[in-house]
């Protein structure tokens, strides 16, 4: 079965596109968190980030900075979040690799901060031993 975005991709469902190429395509998100809400997302259908080859990542990341600039020029946006939920438990609805980039202005009210979780003493350099990347 395809992903909304797959559908998308195929002209089987509208949307408003703002940039394609062979890798990537950005669409106006159809729930904004701010008005000019974009996703890039891969032609390919990955089902999360970790799916992806780093040269379809970085390409992604690339246009997420076009988009990224465009906002700010545009729109007037002070900031953006550029974020991928990356599985259920993240948040991700759709099983096809996208990057949000959603215009911020000082005072917008919103809050992409989760609440914080602290380590007790000695935890944190247990999680840096565990993590630490070889």
């Amino acid at each position: 079965m395809k992903t909304v975005f797959e559908m998308i991709r195929d002209g089987e469902i509208p949307s408003v596109k703002l940039y394609e190429d062979d890798v990537c395509f950005v669409i106006l998100d159809i729930n904004p968190i701010s008005k000019g809400h974009s996703l890039v997302i891969s032609k390919e259908v990955y089902p999360c980030f970790t799916d992806a080859p780093l040269s379809t990542l970085g390409h992604m990341m690339e246009v997420a900075s076009r988009v990224d600039a465009k906002l700010r020029s545009v729109l007037g946006a002070e900031g953006t979040n550029i974020l991928i939920n990356n599985g259920p438990a993240a948040g991700q609805e759709v099983p096809h690799l996208h990057i949000h980039v959603i215009p911020r202005y000082s005072g917008d009210g919103k809050n992409f901060i989760p609440s914080k979780d602290s380590y007790k003493d000695g935890e944190m350099a247990e999680f840096g031993a565990r993590l630490c990347l070889d």
